[in-house]
């Protein structure tokens, strides 16, 4: 009798830890899903209502501000309030902010409800990486560090195919309407099987709140300003220098603050320290990919937004066949190993696909890149999300996800800015039409290329050496 008790306890225990997973994963699916859904829906956004080009970019900037600037506040919110009911508010407001722009009668609505979204993930998006620290540990934390990654990995390439299909079959709003019934389903069953507890006793750290949003805001706002509108005005630099002194400003609160908002000794380890910024530029490069190669299958092959989207699909396929074999691999040959071996065949797949031209063939010289690339990020993201939080204390999980979900987002806008950037010079000196769009796409694709190869250095210099002293 007690054996079968004993199991059936074991069993409950199992269920509930897969439930639990199973929540965190597909919320957090989902606002990587939406992050990437836009991309496609823009033009047909932009016919309906007539947007300029400042406001459209505003749908993006208004989101990507928005949440890399609440991150840190985010993360340690869960860990003062309780992850549970942070992680529920956080769906809340992201379900919420997707039916508002679903149902958007006017641009301004929508933008205001892009920035609402930013909130929502922010809250979301370290609060599902520290349930999943806090709630595993061993063989099952690497296993479910590995569906976390993937969440991430696939849902960024599928959100070109959701967004593609829907723009082109319905509208653009139906990318949004998803993210409607999966929130509803996600807060019926949050209450009965994520975990309770986890709540610190202590104060917020206002002053550290405070100048983290304003540094990390700052730095954001002068990259999405200098990419849309041109470094040619003092604005981002101004706003680039603001942010230096906010974040220097950070620091010395954080230094001598009780209960800091980000610890600053989770940058004491060498892994973390090159998780993080290894995790910028894989991240600066991958948002170069996916903006670039949207745009030269539509421009320059001529696919429809949907005939795009689907052109993603060997990537998606492939990152979640690898995502599978991630903990046998990592068991197998060591987390170290599979991230280099990811971070270089993803470089072997962007540089081969810069290499593309108006003549090229989409199976040689797009799909098959993609089959690296897709196979590269299933390698990577794991090791490095699992690098990112490696020895930091259950207390600290809510910072540690904090952190490196700012460097991801940081690393996207940075990546996006400078690779618009010098994509842009370089069209700017070839012919019109085709020509031009394949010398930005090349252009911009080399540059995700070098941040690639300067990611492989930090690797070698930062994680490589402290992994073999252990």
């Amino acid at each position: 009798m007690t054996t079968t008790t004993g199991t059936q306890t074991v069993a409950s225990r199992a269920l509930h830890k897969g439930a639990m997973l199973a929540i965190v994963l597909v919320s957090y699916f989902m606002i990587i899903l939406d992050n990437s859904v836009i991309f496609t829906g823009l033009p047909s956004l932009q016919a309906e209502f007539g947007m300029s080009a400042t406001e459209l970019a505003w749908v993006q900037d208004a989101y990507t501000l928005v949440f890399g600037g609440l991150l840190l506040v985010g993360a340690r919110a869960g860990d003062l309030l309780g992850r549970k009911p942070v992680f529920i508010t956080g769906l809340i407001i992201f379900s919420t902010a997707s039916l508002l722009i679903a149902i958007a009668p006017a641009s301004w609505l929508i933008i205001a409800a892009r920035a609402l979204q930013g909130i929502g993930a922010a809250i979301v998006a370290p609060s599902s990486l520290a349930l999943i620290t806090a709630s595993f540990e061993g063989e099952e934390r690497n296993r479910a560090v590995a569906w976390y990654s993937a969440a991430a990995g696939i849902g960024a390439s599928l959100g070109m195919v959701v967004g593609g299909a829907a723009a082109s079959l319905f509208s653009w709003r139906a990318g949004f309407f998803i993210n409607v019934p999966i929130g509803i389903a996600m807060l019926l069953l949050a209450p009965r099987f994520l975990p309770g507890g986890g709540k610190q006793s202590g104060r917020f750290d206002v002053l550290g709140a405070v100048a983290s949003m304003l540094g990390v805001g700052a730095l954001v706002f002068a990259i999405l300003f200098g990419a849309e509108f041109g470094w040619d005005s003092p604005v981002p630099y101004l706003s680039a220098a603001f942010a230096l002194v906010a974040l220097a400003l950070f620091v010395f609160i954080e230094s001598r603050a009780a209960q800091p908002i980000v610890p600053l000794q989770l940058f004491s380890s060498p892994v973390r320290t090159g998780a993080y910024v290894t995790r910028l530029l894989y991240l600066a490069s991958m948002i170069g990919f996916f903006y670039f190669t949207s745009q030269f299958l539509q421009l320059v092959f001529g696919f429809t937004p949907v005939q795009a989207g689907l052109a993603f699909l060997p990537m998606t396929i492939v990152n979640f066949v690898v995502a599978l074999a991630i903990p046998r691999l990592v068991r197998r040959f060591g987390g170290t190993i599979i991230l280099v071996v990811g971070v270089v065949v993803t470089l072997a797949g962007i540089f081969w696909l810069s290499r593309v031209t108006a003549d090229s063939s989409y199976l040689v010289s797009v799909a098959l890149p993609m089959v690296l690339i897709g196979a590269g990020q299933g390698l990577a993201l794991a090791p490095l999300t699992s690098f990112g939080i490696a020895g930091a204390d259950a207390s600290d999980a809510g910072a540690a996800s904090g952190v490196l979900n700012t460097f991801h987002q940081i690393g996207s806008s940075l990546g996006l800015g400078i690779l618009v950037a010098i994509g842009t010079a370089a069209a700017s000196s070839a012919t019109a039409g085709a020509a031009a769009v394949t010398a930005e796409v090349s252009t911009a694709l080399l540059g995700a290329s070098a941040f690639l190869a300067i990611a492989t250095a930090v690797i070698l210099f930062t994680i490589v050496p402290a992994t073999r002293r252990r």
